[in-house]
């Protein structure tokens, strides 16, 4: 009973955590509202997927080894930033170049098309698994819920629960944001979504350089 309640709680938590504004969040609500649902679905798969990692990762232990390392931490954040704001500053960029066209580009522009299925799940994974908060929220949990002397029956459904949360939240986040009805709605606010979500990438991809910078340097 201990470990179901455990169980329970810790997909309270993540549930919580998934629904919180953030970098994968910002990820789906901006990919879906531009580029559709099929893109929206292979975003969340990617994401979903670099969850169960960082789950996994955490259950076996590695994650909580590279938590205890500063500088080898302080080197996840570098690249984990330097991902987050390269997202951040081409949105913006793209942005920037939409507002000096006289046309918005339509969604069934040629360019869009190169956001592919693997760029797609790439993009959710990339952006999941070099986030260095993910990292450190998954080790506090795991360290909280999941004790070392749990079965590993528990184990297992533990990792199936934070994934299957995951996949759900994000997928059903993306089906919604692209029904035909929402996205006649965001059509005209989509350059305010992307806007918007390429100032979350950089800002929180910043933070995070300047923590590892300050990690290095002590």
């Amino acid at each position: 009973m201990h470990e179901a309640s455990a169980l329970i709680t810790l997909a309270g938590i993540h549930f919580i955590a998934l629904m919180s504004p953030g970098p994968d969040v910002a990820l789906v609500v901006q990919n879906s509202a531009k580029y559709g649902r099929q893109t929206g679905l292979y975003i969340a798969f990617g994401l979903s997927a670099g969850i169960f990692f960082h789950s996994l990762l955490c259950l076996t232990g590695v994650s909580y080894l590279v938590h205890q390392q500063p500088v080898l931490f302080a080197i996840l954040q570098l690249f984990g930033g330097s991902y987050l704001g390269y997202l951040g500053i081409g949105a913006l960029k793209d942005i920037l170049f939409q507002w000096h066209q006289k046309e918005k580009v339509s969604s069934d522009e040629p360019t869009l098309l190169l956001f592919n299925k693997r760029q797609a799940f790439s993009r959710g994974f990339m952006t999941n698994i070099l986030n260095p908060k993910a990292l450190v929220f998954f080790v506090s949990l795991m360290s909280a819920l999941i004790p070392a002397g749990m079965s590993l029956f528990s184990k297992g459904c533990a990792l199936l629960i934070l994934w299957g949360l995951a996949l759900l939240w994000f997928a059903a986040l993306s089906w919604i944001l692209s029904t035909q009805k929402m996205q006649l709605k965001l059509q005209a606010v989509s350059r305010y979504i992307d806007l918007l979500c390429g100032i979350i990438f950089s800002l929180i991809g910043g933070g995070i350089l300047y923590q590892s910078a300050a990690g290095l340097l002590s």
